[in-house]
């Protein structure tokens, strides 16, 4: 069994969609990720190097969406997981992205991934 770090409904506005409309409105997409660490090392040391410094990763990505203008989710689901892994050394995650209220009569819309 592995321990996991987890980032809930990270809220952020940016330019995503196909519709003529969605290219000048900012949007927001709710993210939500898991990734594997080595709890018992950091809770042993208690030092922030032991661990997955989980703000820095939110901060990053918090950076890397906002300036970005896909059109798809699928897209920005991809390129924020390369992000994770390549800048952090995250072995895998897992990610939601969803556009709340973007269908009419669902409170929600969006994927998962696992890398």
């Amino acid at each position: 069994m592995e321990d996991i770090i987890y980032i809930k409904d990270l809220r952020i506005k940016t330019i995503i969609g196909i519709f003529d409309w969605e290219r000048k409105v900012k949007q927001e997409v709710s993210i939500d990720m898991e990734f594997p660490f080595d709890c018992k090392k950091a809770a042993k040391t208690d030092s922030i190097e032991d661990t997955t410094d989980y703000k820095a990763i939110t901060k990053a990505v918090i950076k890397f969406v906002e300036e970005s203008s896909f059109q798809l989710q699928e897209t920005l689901a991809e390129n924020i997981a390369e992000l994770v892994k390549r800048d952090f050394g995250v072995k895998s995650i897992k990610l939601r992205v969803s556009k709340p209220g973007a269908l009419r009569g669902a409170k929600d819309v969006g994927l998962i991934i696992h890398r």
